[in-house]
């Protein structure tokens, strides 16, 4: 086939709301330097990320005229002239920080993340680093596999990276947002015994046919930490996905093992008064540690991980790309669990 050489592409000249995403027609795509490639985009998973930056409340920088979207599966349509290991129809995905390939993350590495600090997937056709790219798991389709660089990424760092789980630990995960589903999905795979919050008894009952062994509504049980106390015999979880921030920490380290780890990963359940945090973290011995997705070996870890069990994501709903808007609002108002796909390529 011809390499195109103009794109359709999303664009976010203002950040009040997504009703100001803007669909640009021909769009010249950057001349390929050695070691990049252009990925003809099939498919884009939406984020709670996506939202916030729509509306200008990312609490971390973003650049003007955004290109929006950190997560994207495609397929190589070109190649520079310098790049070796991949060829042309390769399945792949980019990692969600560009240049974060192996390692703790920093300033700089962050700095390449898409769909915020540099511009994102949101686009027929991306031009992107060869460095960043990781094959997609043969079972899945691109629809599945663009759920995986952001929230599964950050699940399997949470739980398989710096202190991995161990078959027979108990793992707390909070909500049914796509990090915790990812997380209840690896956590079952790798033997762990998972308990699950939600204020939704539908959206537990969504977490049982997935593995989940225990779930709490936090609604009928507001001391769910008490809760989590009494399934594990005063034990405590060995890890919890903290995805609430100043809302939920202070019960997160009450549920928590001595020298547990607590991944904080959100802030979706807002401010509240955590005064307390620093001696409760210290009379727990606990692991406070703070996730910033993940590394291109992490994920290429992960997808071998997910191939072996052929694990797949749970997908919602998937919109047409000249549907984007209504991808958003969809996601913003969102009542069932599973990701919200935005399909690119029409084959």
């Amino acid at each position: 086939m011809s390499i195109p050489q103009t794109t359709r592409e999303y664009r976010l000249p203002k950040v009040d709301g997504f009703h100001n995403l803007t669909l640009v027609d021909s769009v010249p795509i950057p001349k390929l330097k050695a070691t990049e490639v252009l990925v003809k985009v099939h498919a884009v998973s939406l984020q709670y990320r996506d939202l916030i930056v729509a509306k200008g409340e990312y609490p971390f920088p973003q650049k003007e005229n955004l290109l929006p979207g950190s997560d994207a599966a495609g397929e190589i349509v070109a190649l520079g002239a310098e790049v070796s290991g991949w060829s042309l129809g390769d399945r792949v995905c980019s990692n969600f920080a560009t240049d974060h390939v192996f390692g703790d993350p920093t300033v700089e590495l962050v700095g390449t993340s898409l769909g915020a600090p540099v511009d994102g997937v949101l686009t027929e056709y991306k031009v992107l680093p060869a460095h960043a790219l990781v094959r997609i798991p043969e079972h899945l389709s691109y629809e599945e596999a663009s759920s995986l660089p952001a929230a599964a990424v950050t699940a399997y760092n949470a739980l398989l990276g710096l202190h991995p789980l161990k078959g027979g630990d108990t793992v707390l995960v909070q909500g049914t947002g796509s990090v915790s589903i990812f997380g209840l999905q690896l956590a079952v795979a790798s033997g762990a015994t998972v308990i699950v919050t939600s204020s939704s008894d539908e959206k537990l009952e969504v977490a049982k046919k997935l593995g989940a062994a225990y779930t709490i509504n936090y609604k009928q049980h507001p001391d769910w930490d008490e809760e989590v106390l009494k399934i594990t015999n005063g034990r405590g979880a060995d890890h919890i996905l903290e995805v609430g921030g100043p809302g939920t920490i202070i019960k997160s380290v009450k549920s928590i093992r001595f020298g547990g780890t607590i991944s904080v990963i959100g802030f979706v359940a807002g401010d509240a008064d955590v005064s307390q945090l620093p001696g409760l973290v210290l009379s727990k011995s606990a692991i406070l540690r703070g996730i910033i997705v993940g590394s291109r070996t992490q994920f290429e870890d992960m997808n071998r991980f997910i191939s072996t069990v052929k694990l797949r994501p749970v997908i919602s709903k998937v919109f047409p790309f000249e549907k984007a808007r209504e991808a958003y609002g969809y996601k913003e108002n969102q009542m069932d669990v599973g990701k919200v796909i935005i399909k690119v390529s029409k084959d």
